[in-house]
């Protein structure tokens, strides 16, 4: 017989908990997330994750050790699926946040047990509550693909917040303080995914003191909990072990002499110890800001963490427009006093656990806006011609548990709401009619309804083609400058994960400004010894990775008709494909040591030689140590290997290359000498009135039309069938297909092909329009 909600239960917050329900409501927000999971890999931190999961690499500092571990852990376990590695570490993703929820539905049936209701009205409150929660745009996006580590914060920080309620139910049952031993070991160990998770620390801390502060008293609970503290930070003893290892992705290069200085740099979280962790661990190359003075001011702050909340409930509504536009603010105020409902019923009915989830809310909320010290928002409307004031992209992700536990407080509103409506329309006997109240519930579907457009990511085969394409432009053996996340990262994903053009030599700019980045770079551009197969550990910096034609539909050849039979596009070599027969890197250790923390003042202009090419720099300005890194690897790479620079950077017109850049497809690459104005096959100059900087000065016609109409992939009707551009902080992506694009149009131009013109015209409106 099924249990009268209208009817208090005595045993409201002692009965079992609704494990089974608990276990339904993850497996459907988990088919939520699987259902519009991505396909493949995404842009900014997504292709590094997914990539260091698969070859249990090193990513940016502080390194997130546990999450690689369980990535590859995961990506294993799904491999007899057939799944490429990307789906099974976005499914990784999905399952954190399907996890996620069903402890957020254990703890929110717990805290409406205490409205005294019945079982039935806790379980609906608690489904409820789940869904409004899942379906917040940030914890959705952030689930249906591995942007980020997140996911794995906010299981765990659900998982501490029902051990949190579980132990206060356990409490006099003996060995009911074991359970907050196992939370310091959690908390000790998510540190090795990232710090999120620690911050649930002073809710708990309040809890325990307003639940039963004698516990605090017991002694035994310390050597215990130290203990449980080592073993969980433990984790972190991965990263020297694996980086002395050299995985071909190995940021920072945390390496140790010796078990000792590692343990030191991990038990006092880079205090002392090993000086190679101990900076990672800080993340120093990143040199994180004080509190004061403020980035910007703490009110705009604030104000762009309210962007980000407004974008929570009805994301699909009025697109990117940047703050509170009338589409959306209404569903956002709605919420804001669904939870401000629920959260004053919390508080009526159990102060405790209220206390619990408002410091909980507050720390990852206002504290964390304080804490961060951010920039300007990427999209907040001040300060539009000072970008370098503005943060590079929306930082939403941050605030995922804020987002998280508000649904749930937005949720248990709604449950109040039914309540309240039921109690209106009593049955026969005087008790509320909770059946005919019901419609009220449906409120909680229009987050799921409201932002499914933009949180669906099924369709979103971006990255992984701009990445394909890209290294598509480059001949065997290039080296290609790029400049940060979205241009590098998906390469990473590419090369290590599917295999393809790993004979590429991908160089981020700005990691050039380090040691260890060069030192890798010397390693893996060096020619192999014999016996040397690089191949035989792909996930290790060996020597020269080899061009595989045979892994790429796309193939560098000098015979084009060599491939016919195979389908594969061929793009014409003026030479046979040869391995380089030097590195890039011929500097020492310390050579490279001195050069890595020198900066080199111009007093007047200096032109340098690098081979065939004359690179030249102006009076009044710094050689940085990338500079003269990255003119160190052109000279050593003229002539023995082609150097290219990605159209997202201007790194090659910095370094005086101007005139020597040669657009092909997504890819300028450094001409020889100066470049020759020889026909339909080869160099066409462009005409000077044109956007030089975008377009470029010289195009090599023919390669870039193949590769633009024959090699590059779009898949899902990309550019033609997408109505808006879902990241606003790579809407540049677009653009640079669009100036490609620009560039056939401007060389049909010149030559009178109307027909051309036309065409690549149309094409590059096209990604025009998508990149508004």
């Amino acid at each position: 017989m099924t249990e009268n909600p209208a009817q208090p239960s005595s045993t409201a917050t002692t009965d079992a908990p609704p494990y089974g329900w608990a276990l339904l409501a993850a497996a459907l927000v988990g088919g939520l997330y699987t259902l519009t999971l991505a396909p493949t890999t995404a842009f900014w931190d997504t292709s590094e994750y997914i990539a260091t999961g698969h070859i249990l690499g090193i990513p940016h500092p502080p390194g997130n050790p546990l999450f690689v571990l369980l990535a590859r852990a995961w990506s294993i376990l799904l491999a007899p699926l057939g799944l490429s590695v990307a789906v099974r570490v976005n499914l990784f993703s999905a399952f954190m946040g399907a996890v996620a929820h069903g402890f957020w539905f254990l703890v929110a049936y717990r805290f409406l047990s205490h409205f005294r209701q019945g079982r039935r009205f806790a379980l609906v409150g608690a489904g409820v509550a789940v869904l409004v929660s899942a379906t917040a745009f940030t914890v959705w996006n952030q689930s249906n693909v591995n942007e980020k580590v997140y996911t794995v914060s906010l299981a765990t920080i659900a998982l501490l917040s029902w051990l949190a309620v579980h132990w206060r139910e356990n409490l006099g049952k003996g060995k009911d303080d074991n359970l907050l031993v196992l939370m310091v070991f959690i908390l000790a160990l998510s540190v090795g995914n990232h710090l999120m998770a620690f911050l649930v620390a002073p809710a708990v801390g309040i809890y325990v003191l307003m639940v039963h502060p004698g516990t605090l008293l017991n002694w035994r609970l310390i050597p215990a909990g130290v203990v449980a503290l080592v073993l969980g930070l433990s984790v972190h003893l991965f990263l020297p072990i694996r980086s002395e290892l050299s995985p071909v992705i190995n940021e920072a290069e945390p390496t140790c002499e010796t078990v000792g200085s590692a343990l030191t740099s991990i038990v006092t979280y880079g205090q002392s110890g090993c000086e190679n962790l101990s900076a990672a661990l800080n993340r120093e190359q990143y040199d994180k800001p004080p509190l004061m003075p403020r980035q910007a001011p703490l009110t705009s702050q604030f104000t762009n963490y309210f962007q980000y909340f407004n974008w929570q409930w009805a994301r699909s509504l009025s697109g990117n427009q940047p703050l509170f536009p009338g589409a959306r603010l209404p569903f956002t105020l709605l919420i804001i006093a669904l939870g401000l409902l629920g959260a004053r019923e919390h508080f009526r009915r159990d102060g405790p656990s209220f206390w619990y989830v408002a410091v909980l809310f507050a720390t990852l909320s206002a504290a964390l806006v304080f804490y961060l010290n951010f920039k300007y928002g990427y999209s907040i409307p001040e300060l539009p011609s000072e970008l370098e004031r503005h943060e590079v992209r929306e930082r939403d992700y941050f605030f995922i548990v804020s987002f998280s536990v508000w649904g749930l407080w937005a949720g248990m509103g709604i449950a109040e709401l039914w309540r309240r409506t039921a109690a209106r329309f009593l049955d026969s006997g005087g008790g509320p009619r909770w059946r005919m109240a019901s419609p009220v519930l449906a409120i909680g579907f229009l987050p799921l309804i409201l932002n499914f457009t933009y949180a669906d990511r099924s369709a979103d085969y971006a990255a992984r083609d701009w990445a394909y394409n890209l290294l598509m432009s480059v001949e065997p053996y290039g080296v290609l400058f790029t400049n940060g996340d979205n241009d590098t990262f998906p390469l990473w994903y590419l090369q290590e994960a599917e295999g393809i053009r790993r004979d590429v030599t991908v160089i981020v700019t700005s990691y050039l400004n380090t040691p260890w980045y060069v030192r890798q770079l010397r390693e893996l551009t060096r020619p192999c010894l014999p016996g040397e197969d690089p191949a035989a550990n792909p996930d290790r910096i060996l020597c020269q990775r080899p061009y595989a034609p045979e892994n790429d539909p796309a193939v560098y050849t000098h015979d084009p008709a060599s491939v016919a039979e195979t389908g594969q596009v061929a793009v014409a070599l003026a030479e046979p494909v040869t391995p380089p027969g030097g590195g890039i890197i011929t500097l020492d250790d310390a050579t490279i040591e001195r050069v890595a923390g020198s900066y080199v003042p111009l007093e007047e202009a200096r032109q340098f030689q690098l081979g065939p090419v004359q690179a030249s720099m102006p009076a009044g300005t710094y050689l940085y140590p990338w500079h003269q890194f990255a003119l160190s690897v052109i000279n050593n790479a003229m002539g023995d290997r082609p150097v290219y620079f990605s159209s997202t950077t201007n790194a090659g017109r910095t370094l005086g290359l101007t005139q020597y850049l040669v657009r092909e497809g997504l890819a300028f690459r450094v001409s020889e000498g100066p470049p020759a104005i020889v026909g339909d096959t080869a160099v066409l100059a462009m005409d000077p009135s044109a956007l030089t900087s975008v377009v470029g000065t010289w195009l090599a016609r023919e390669r870039t039309r193949v590769l633009l109409e024959e090699v590059f992939i779009h898949r899902t009707g990309i550019p033609d069938e997408w109505a808006f551009w879902p990241d606003r902080a790579t809407i540049g992506i677009p653009n640079y297909y669009a100036w490609a694009y620009y560039a056939l149009a401007q060389a049909a131009m010149q030559e009178g092909d109307t027909e051309a013109l036309g065409r690549n015209q149309d094409r590059a409106e096209a990604w025009v329009r998508l990149g508004r």
